[in-house]
């Protein structure tokens, strides 16, 4: 089994590390266009094998896309960054063009694969990734709602002071601060709802605090984070490997599910070796429902500018 990450930065390096430590691939190629970056990480992180006890291999390559070829699955984390005060919107021009170039590649040298999309704006980058394509729906998936909804487990469980780990919480909707929708209502504490726990204060508290997670660690750090996306993007990796059947909120096509048509964004779903398999049923609220639209109608204007800028033709 091949696996490729696109793009060797922090979230791309830190994907390829995962999936190094966990034995989840054969095979990992990691490609960036720097000349010699990815050599060099892959190197760093083979020394690590006689310390570590894994037995993958990992090859860098600057560029090289036919050494991706047989992949049977890609995680793209290229383009640039956000930035301290940056919007996922802001992105769009500069990422667009990097994510078309970078799926038209791929497919060319592995027409069977299955593409996992980091870059942001994400949901806009994995409609794009669809769109330009032509490849089945289920083949495509935008990561976002697992990075997400890990991180509305750990602020739950800093509150409850409470293992993550027994938690069920999931996000929905666009991968965006103001557009993503923690479910606080439905999240669970070993099938305990929270809600028996906190107060309406702290409820609340834990809901803004998950929106705006990813702009408080780039105040923080000076840039987007790489640990939990990376983390995030190789747990989706391998439950389609080894064909988990793990249920994660990931950004997929909507056709009428939830309300909303012609759309990636984040809802739970099943991930297997298919891709994303099949979409789970969840029964919102009235306010929940009302929140998952006006998050649909912030994503379809991001996806607005790809058709603008004619990235995409309607």
């Amino acid at each position: 089994m091949k696996v490729t990450v696109v793009g060797a930065g922090a979230v791309g390096a830190t994907t390829a590390d995962n999936l190094l430590r966990r034995n989840i691939a054969e095979e990992i190629v990691l490609l960036d266009i720097k000349e010699g970056f990815a050599e060099g990480k892959a190197q760093d992180m083979m020394q690590t094998s006689a310390l570590l006890g894994f037995d993958s291999k990992i090859t860098g390559v600057t560029n090289d896309y036919l050494a991706t070829a047989g992949s049977s699955v890609a995680v793209i984390t290229s383009g640039i960054p956000r930035k301290p005060g940056m919007t996922r919107e802001e992105l769009i021009g500069t990422n667009a063009n990097i994510v078309k170039t970078v799926v038209e590649n791929l497919i060319q040298h592995s027409p069977d694969i299955i593409i996992l999309i980091v870059s942001n704006p994400m949901d806009t980058m994995t409609y794009l990734a669809l769109k330009s394509s032509g490849l089945p729906k289920n083949r495509i998936i935008g990561m976002g709602g697992a990075l997400d909804s890990a991180r509305f487990k750990y602020q739950i469980s800093d509150k409850l002071n409470a293992s993550a780990n027994d938690l069920n919480a999931i996000v929905i909707g666009g991968h965006g601060d103001t557009t993503m929708i923690p479910l606080i209502k439905h999240a669970t504490w070993n099938s305990i709802a929270v809600s028996s726990f906190l107060t309406e204060e702290e409820e609340a508290e834990i809901v803004k605090k998950t929106m705006v997670g990813g702009a408080t660690l780039t105040a923080l750090i000076g840039t987007s984070a790489w640990y939990a996306p990376g983390a995030a993007a190789a747990a989706m990796v391998e439950s389609i490997v080894r064909d988990q059947n793990r249920l994660f909120t990931a950004s997929v096509y909507l056709e009428g599910e939830f309300g909303q048509e012609d759309i990636n964004i984040g809802v739970p779903v099943i991930i297997n070796k298919k891709g994303w398999d099949r979409i789970v049923p969840l029964e919102l609220s009235d306010e929940e429902q009302k929140l998952f639209d006006a998050s649909a109608d912030a994503v379809r204007k991001m996806n607005d500018v790809l058709f603008d800028e004619g990235v995409l033709k309607r």
